[in-house]
């Protein structure tokens, strides 16, 4: 294919899927150093995945006392948060608009290091649709920010600045593959996004339960590398890897140690970050999750009762 065709295609993808991208305006109750009230602005970007329903990230609209979208092809339109959860970093906004562009979410387990991706959002608030282009760099990423850990995160190196946050990260076939997020202060060259799998799981849940829950052992993981499997002779082919147990939760409570490798939960094997995080979700009514644990040469077997918490 010619670079003329090449840019033709991407140039017709991008006219396609922006039309279900959004800038959302926000107002926020503040106090300065002298205790008097004002309003701060801020801006993001959301986009639509049903009429009138849009996701974005939870930092862009938590605490906001007003909330705008200015939608293609409509301008200016009110925005009711409906859910935030700071956990996840996703929110999801009504709009009043039934007759506008969604975009199709695709499978964000079937990406592949390398593959061809295009974040489309606002940065510094400036009106959209803006484009980046770059490619997954690496996935399963755990980050911390500001009071927040975010895991099995995508990195790509598209350029994501603030404003970007809650936009799509969208494939060569138009999908929503993945959120922006711009909340990781000391990126530099270097963007995540949230899987679009996990935002459809967030929206399941949102519809099954009525309300965000959030069920947790108390475990953060990071994905087992062939790399580590060869240089520390692991008699194991994947699983997840233990890198920080929370103080009194259910896993230290249990004896959960960094460096514990979990290779099953409730009997289905482990390979990234995000299928612990299922088996867990999947187990909000049982007692506990079943967890096949490698610690140096010795399997145990563990029933770790989740903490289940209603946040909104």
């Amino acid at each position: 294919m010619e670079l003329r065709d090449f840019s033709s295609r991407v140039s017709e993808l991008i006219s396609r899927v922006s039309g279900g991208v959004a800038t959302v305006f926000t107002l926020v109750p503040s106090m300065d150093l002298f205790f008097r009230y004002r309003e701060v602005r801020g801006a993001g970007s959301g986009f639509f995945i049903e009429p009138g329903l849009m996701v974005t990230n939870a930092h862009v609209v938590m605490s906001a006392s007003e909330v705008v979208a200015l939608v293609p092809k409509h301008g200016r339109e009110r925005a009711r948060v409906l859910v935030a959860d700071p956990y996840r970093d996703l929110a999801l906004l009504r709009v009043g608009v039934s007759d506008v562009e969604t975009l199709p979410l695709g499978d964000s387990d079937r990406l592949k290091v390398g593959d061809l991706v295009f974040a489309i959002g606002s940065p510094l608030g400036l009106p959209g649709p803006s484009v980046t282009m770059g490619v997954v760099s690496a996935l399963g990423r755990t980050i911390s920010g500001e009071n927040i850990v975010l895991e099995d995160l995508i990195q790509t190196d598209a350029a994501i600045n603030p404003g970007n946050s809650g936009g799509p990260l969208v494939n060569v076939d138009g999908e929503a593959v993945g959120v922006a997020t711009a909340i990781i202060p000391y990126a530099q060259g270097i963007g995540f996004a949230i899987p679009i799998n996990t935002v459809k799981r967030f929206v399941q849940m949102i519809k099954e339960y009525g309300a965000v829950i959030r069920a947790w052992l108390g475990v953060y993981v990071s994905p087992l590398t062939e790399e580590a499997i060869k240089l520390y002779d692991l008699p194991i082919s994947e699983g997840v890897v233990v890198i920080n147990v929370v103080p009194g939760s259910p896993a230290e409570k249990h004896d959960l140690a960094v460096g514990d490798i979990i290779v099953e939960a409730n009997g289905k094997p482990l390979r990234k970050v995000s299928d612990l995080r299922a088996a867990v979700e999947e187990s909000l009514e049982s007692e506990c999750v079943n967890l096949k644990i490698v610690r140096g040469r010795r399997i145990l077997s563990k029933c770790i009762p989740p903490v289940v918490e209603r946040l909104y």
